[in-house]
């Protein structure tokens, strides 16, 4: 009689065992399908790459200029070791660092594409003048270049004419400003040379500036 009734508690014990493991798999096993949390979702959306801001494109094609004309736009200019010239539109650096190994120039380069910035800096790297010359991602329309003796451009006609209010606002009287291809419209220039078939055109900055050159038609 004894053992019998210890076989009766034994299986009372391990029946009430299994009871309590089936009851807590049966809670269990909906939260492994449950629905993310709103935590979760939180996480999700924090950890997703944000998209980088718009950069404005470049209002012309690069097209570098042949190096004869580099040459010639700088002697025209009469660069010297004391200037100070800003290339606008400046693509693969070639004018600031030819001035720059030339003459010993201090040169600045202004584009607003990344790559010809890139381009540029390896440029000059390898010509060895990086502490002559720097090159900026900038806009044209909002750079300060009144430090400038000498700007040289190589753009299109009608942003020359956009730039020309800008230029007599920030630059010195007497400051050369040389054109690879495109004049100034209205504005005259005072030489213009051809070489290889490409046009050059050279200004200085008058000490009174014409009221008709004061705007341009698109300001």
């Amino acid at each position: 009689m004894q053992l019998q009734q210890m076989f009766k508690v034994l299986f009372a014990s391990v029946s009430a065992t299994s009871l309590m493991l089936a009851g807590c798999a049966q809670q269990v096993t909906p939260q492994a399908n449950a629905e993310p949390t709103t935590n979760s979702v939180q996480v999700q959306q924090t950890t997703t790459p944000t998209t980088p801001p718009e950069t404005k494109s470049p209002d012309v094609v690069y097209v570098p200029t042949p190096q004869a004309v580099v040459d010639k736009m700088l002697e025209l200019a009469k660069v010297g070791k004391n200037d100070v010239i800003y290339d606008l539109g400046s693509g693969d650096g070639r004018i600031p660092i030819t001035a720059a190994q030339k003459f010993g120039t201090q040169g600045v380069g202004i584009d607003i594409d990344p790559e010809r910035i890139k381009e540029a800096n390896a440029n000059a790297q390898k010509a060895g003048v990086t502490d002559k010359v720097k090159f900026l991602q900038q806009d044209l329309f909002t750079t300060d270049f009144s430090k400038a003796t000498v700007v040289t451009l190589y753009l299109l006609p009608e942003l020359n004419v956009r730039l020309r209010p800008q230029l007599f606002k920030q630059l010195k009287p007497g400051t050369r400003i040389v054109s690879h291809a495109f004049d100034m419209g209205d504005w005259k220039p005072e030489r213009t040379v051809q070489v290889d078939g490409k046009t050059i055109y050279y200004w200085t900055v008058p000490e009174n500036v014409p009221a008709n050159l004061q705007s341009s038609p698109t300001s």
